[in-house]
């Protein structure tokens, strides 16, 4: 069963969502919060598997929320003196932050793989679209449409923001696992970068699981991080990839 935390400042938008997640077979929402602060004690409490976080709440924001939340994720998957975790060893360890928002602008998308959130959705998705987003983010994978990151990325080779986090180190990392990590971070499937690279499938998702590893990435939208924060974006052309 699927464990999901609905946070959203419109009691109206909660109620729908929470109406369409009990709906859905093999989920359950465990808690509904009405701002930041809220969502990040119920997270805290209730131990979701998935959080749909609105952006724009009062008290403390969606972004600022996520931060938090992940970063007790993260805490709680450290193992203790005798070596164990408080992780299930099924699925992801900790809650995973879906971040659902009417506003589809850069700046966010960013901001909320930044703090450590798996997908980013607008508010205007299909139903049936969005329970299948929080079945993949609870499954461990993240949910990062190609067209997004491509237009996120676009944007910030044209204009560098000032607030851009220092250089991360690619140390370690092969030549080849440099080729799928830019492609990766430019939002291209593990099928496009197998067509890119002329790989078989099943070695383009060894290498995932290896930048996974040696970067200390959580999922797919943290090596997008780690792509552009290295630099490495920087210095590859943008590759062509179906829309």
């Amino acid at each position: 069963m699927i464990r999901v935390l609905i946070a959203d400042d419109q009691a109206l938008v909660r109620g729908a969502f929470e109406v369409l997640v009990n709906s859905a077979p093999g989920m359950t929402v465990v808690g509904a919060a009405a701002d930041g602060v809220e969502a990040v004690e119920l997270a805290l409490r209730e131990a979701p598997d998935v959080v749909l976080m609105d952006v724009r709440m009062p008290k403390l924001d969606g972004i600022e929320a996520t931060r938090r939340i992940i970063a007790a994720s993260r805490k709680s998957a450290q193992p203790d003196a005798a070596g164990d975790s408080d992780c299930a060893e099924s699925r992801s360890c900790g809650a995973r932050v879906l971040i659902l928002t009417t506003f589809d602008l850069d700046e966010y998308v960013y901001a909320a793989l930044r703090a450590g959130a798996s997908g980013f959705l607008l508010k205007d998705t299909a139903p049936a679209q969005l329970l299948d987003a929080i079945s993949v983010v609870a499954a461990g994978e993240a949910l990062l449409a190609p067209s997004v990151t491509r237009r996120l990325i676009e944007q910030f080779s044209r204009s560098p923001q000032p607030s851009r986090a220092p250089r991360v180190s690619l140390d370690g990392v092969t030549e080849r696992e440099h080729e799928v990590l830019a492609l990766i971070g430019r939002g291209l499937s593990n099928a496009e970068i197998a067509e890119h690279l002329h790989l078989a499938s099943p070695t383009v998702k060894t290498h995932v699981s290896r930048l996974l590893m040696k970067l200390g990435a959580r999922d797919r939208a943290q090596l997008v991080i780690v792509a552009y924060e290295s630099g490495l974006l920087d210095q590859q052309p943008f590759p062509h990839a179906p829309s």
